[in-house]
């Protein structure tokens, strides 16, 4: 049985951060897909709100429905191949900030385990040391609450909801996670999970470009 959530995309204005000839940043509001969804009431999504101002407009990587931030797209074919390329091999750094249940400690770390889809309760994933495929997390404490600590999350690899399950391996689930999240950490308007910084070389020049949102938690 696979688990599923109500679809309320927000109605939030695009906010572009960055556009130039070959490349559109924008910074995606929680609870909007990044593409679309199988079937019609999962069509509303960020590319399509983006090609009706960038027609040309073409996807590259993706963010979770349920977490925000930075996202690059290609206006060209040929940007979007130099910049997958650049995904695929780990040549981009993505930084997260989150917040989550407890106090994490120590204060910085890694988190190093395969991750597999949860079949039966698809779309979750899940810690499996003999089938799962590799994932890494590098995590720096930046402060903590009377019930959580806010975090910054550096992902080496690009698995499904490797951060959220990550998080909750080490007994830190995020707050506001409506797959993973149970009991108070549960009860928040959104997943405190935030794409702040993407970094990547320009399809064109070659040059290293760095662009940043604030996270709204």
């Amino acid at each position: 049985m696979s688990i599923s959530t109500p679809y309320t995309p927000p109605n939030d204005p695009l906010v572009i951060l960055h556009e130039d000839s070959d490349i559109v940043v924008v910074n995606k509001p929680a609870g909007l897909l990044s593409v679309p969804g199988r079937g019609e009431e999962l069509a509303d999504c960020l590319i399509t709100r983006l090609q009706e101002v960038f027609p040309m407009a073409l996807v590259v990587h993706r963010l979770d429905r349920d977490t925000s931030g930075v996202m690059v797209f290609a206006l060209t074919p040929h940007a979007q191949r130099h910049l997958s390329m650049q995904f695929e091999q780990r040549k981009t750094k993505k930084t997260y900030v989150a917040r989550v249940w407890g106090h994490l400690e120590p204060k910085a770390g890694t988190v190093d385990l395969p991750l597999i889809v949860d079949w039966p309760n698809r779309p979750l994933q899940m810690v499996d040391h003999e089938n799962g495929k590799p994932a890494q997390t590098d995590w720096r404490v930046l402060k903590y609450g009377e019930a959580e600590t806010r975090v910054r999350l550096i992902p080496k690899t690009g698995r499904t909801h490797q951060l959220r399950v990550h998080m909750l391996a080490l007994g830190h689930v995020m707050l506001g996670d409506p797959l993973y999240a149970t009991g108070d950490a549960a009860q928040f308007d959104r997943l405190m999970l935030h794409s702040e910084e993407l970094r990547v070389s320009h399809p064109e020049s070659g040059k290293g470009m760095s662009f940043r949102a604030k996270a709204l938690f």
